[in-house]
């Protein structure tokens, strides 16, 4: 059995993902725990209007290079060539990224997000970027090689990091103000990506490394980062969008800003986080999926590809409606155990039947950027976004208050689901007949 694990690349690696993955988000949601209620509702509401800011950027940043590199690895390139040309792009994109952020805070903590104490944190969130994309290229690395224990270790040393300056330190900054508080925070995820990327490098340098630049191994990668990261920068700035929309149409109707930002922050910092609790799963098996998928769909062994898609998403499901159910069926006794409130379970019990889709969704998306349909995936998610957000829109001029971003969610994940099932159906059944 073990013998037969380690000559199975795709079962030993996404073993590993999960093994870590385990390890890693246990601590990781430990540490989610800690920050909710250390902050408490009203300021998680703040906190929460910057994580679709945190997300457009992170897209940015990271520019699906961890699927593109490991894709282009798996593939039999120049490993090393592949790795020094992307890192030498990437610092030096990011870099005009960072200083046009630092020069848009003011402008988009005031006037997009009408909260001027997220002026500091959107300026450290700015100075993360680089850090943040050299661990997503060394991550592709190591994960078009199926050497996942690299990414495994550096992650949950990550979250440990984290973990213990969290516990330390946050107290203190709370004690000052809001702002920096939320800025600490911030900080502290680029010290976890600091030690995160000098232990996988540690792997690295047990090899010798070439240093030498290529256009053509850039291009490679460029060519299936662009249009992926496209239709996530699709998705991630509607969700930039999502609190901005809200804000506007519910104040329109008579809604207060401080009633929208408050139950904002219950639905994504414990209704969502909570039924999302098992994403981590999903995540690492599809991580598992793409080096494998792609290579096979360049080799024809399209058989194999249907094979692999369908037991990643028999997994994500399996998992998603046992995890989902037994949080629908116990939602306050889960809020108070995990975050000390029972305040989201009425969303929780309306979101729950339509989350199991998430766990479709993802393993569809990475399954066709494996197969280099990522403009296909860039079309369903300008579809699914222009849709969330007019669903926001409609329903809250419906008067139907904090429930329209609820609706939308719902709405959101049927459309993408079923855009992205069609699409990967179609590419494939051509492919193999």
């Amino acid at each position: 059995m073990i013998r037969k694990l380690r000559n199975n690349k795709f079962l030993s690696s996404t073993l590993l993902l999960l093994i870590g993955g385990v390890f890693g988000k246990v601590v990781g949601f430990i540490l989610k725990i800690i920050v909710t209620r250390m902050l408490g509702s009203e300021n998680m509401g703040v906190y929460s209007l910057l994580s679709p800011t945190a997300s457009l950027l992170s897209t940015i940043a990271v520019f699906s290079y961890p699927n593109a590199i490991s894709k282009v690895v798996s593939e039999g390139n120049d490993n090393d060539k592949v790795f020094f040309s992307v890192s030498i792009f990437s610092i030096l994109f990011n870099l005009i990224i960072m200083f046009i952020v630092i020069l848009s805070s003011s402008f988009i903590s005031n006037y997009l997000l009408h909260e001027s104490r997220l002026y500091y944190p959107i300026i450290v969130l700015a100075i993360s970027l680089p850090f943040v994309s050299f661990s997503s290229i060394i991550k592709g690395f190591f994960w078009g090689k199926q050497n996942m224990f690299p990414y495994m270790l550096s992650n949950f040393i990550e979250q440990v990091t984290r973990l213990l300056l969290i516990v330390l330190f946050l107290e203190y900054f709370i004690s000052i103000n809001l702002s920096s508080t939320i800025s600490f925070i911030l900080i502290v995820n680029i010290i976890g990506e600091i030690v995160s990327q000098i232990v996988m490098i540690l792997f690295i340098k047990r090899r010798k490394f070439h240093f030498s630049f290529s256009f053509s191994h850039l291009k490679s990668v460029l060519s299936f980062s662009i249009p992926s990261t496209c239709s996530r920068l699709i998705g991630s700035f509607a969700y930039f969008l999502e609190p901005i929309v809200l804000n506007k149409s519910l104040i329109f109707m008579g809604y207060t800003s401080n009633y929208i930002i408050y139950e904002y922050g219950i639905i994504n910092a414990y209704s969502l986080s909570l039924l999302l609790m098992p994403q981590f799963f999903i995540q690492n098996m599809s991580t598992s999926l793409i080096p494998e998928l792609s290579k096979n769909y360049k080799n024809h062994n399209y058989s194999l590809c249907i094979s692999r898609i369908k037991q990643i998403i028999f997994i994500s499901v399996l998992i998603g409606v046992f995890s989902t159910l037994i949080i629908c069926l116990f939602p306050k006794y889960f809020l108070n155990l995990i975050f000390h409130t029972y305040e989201g379970y009425h969303y929780i019990k309306i979101l729950s039947p339509f989350v199991i889709l998430f766990y479709i969704e993802y393993p569809l998306i990475n399954a066709l950027q494996a197969i280099g349909a990522s403009k296909k995936a860039m079309k369903c998610s300008v579809i699914g976004s222009i849709v969330r957000l007019l669903s926001i829109a409609l329903f809250s001029l419906l008067n139907f208050g904090m429930y329209s971003y609820i609706l939308s969610i719902i709405i959101n994940l049927i459309v993408c689901t079923l855009l992205y099932y069609l699409e990967l159906k179609r590419i494939l059944v051509h492919s193999h007949n």
